[in-house]
């Protein structure tokens, strides 16, 4: 239970961060402006869900191949890349802008199938699989989905208290900072095993 415990709290915690100013994060505020956010939330979940499902199984079948040291090693330099793109920062297109906005169909249709979209390639995803390969399949898709949706059901709420006025700079320098941390920590521990 160590092992499963330890990928759960990694995993919500590092794709919490990531979540924070990614572009799904904002179309979670776009379509809370829209519907009611208890469907917004239920489809955030079921696509989260699918897509962290499919990024476990990529991870966990790379770490039950690959030897861990240079798993951690390409870890820690992936999370540097998470850290500078995190940095760079998202925006909604305007197209999916006015898709978030305009669309006929239900909520929870609408923002599953929006988020599993959205979400194919993602940093989020990226990092999902990352974390996989190093602390095990099912842990880490539980803490990561939990993780997301947490981040995006804060973004719901603090958008509806502040009327959308995000402290977006922080907000994406922080978790760059994390990233890096987290990134840097992995090298060192790679290093260690290496030598």
């Amino acid at each position: 239970m160590e092992g499963f415990f330890a990928a759960l709290v990694v995993s919500f915690g590092v794709i919490f961060v990531a979540e924070l100013g990614d572009k799904s994060q904002l179309m979670a505020l776009t379509f809370a402006t829209r519907f009611k956010p208890i469907p917004v939330l239920i489809g955030i979940t079921v696509a989260t869900a699918v897509v962290h499902l499919a990024s476990v199984a990529i991870g966990a079948g790379l770490g039950a191949v690959l030897p861990t040291e240079w798993i951690s090693l390409v870890a820690g330099v992936a999370f540097l890349g998470f850290g500078a793109w995190t940095l760079r920062g998202d925006k909604l297109t305007e197209e999916e802008k006015r898709k978030a906005e305009r669309t006929n169909k239900t909520a929870l249709v609408a923002v599953s199938v929006a988020f599993f979209l959205a979400e194919l390639g993602d940093k989020t995803m990226l990092a999902t699989i990352t974390l996989a390969t190093k602390y095990g399949w099912f842990g880490t898709w539980l803490g990561s989905t939990i993780g997301m949706v947490a981040a995006d059901a804060l973004a719901i709420l603090v958008g509806r208290m502040l009327g959308r006025r995000l402290p977006e700079k922080t907000i994406r320098y922080g978790a760059a900072i994390l990233f890096a941390i987290s990134g840097l920590w992995l090298i060192l521990e790679a290093v260690n095993e290496l030598t």
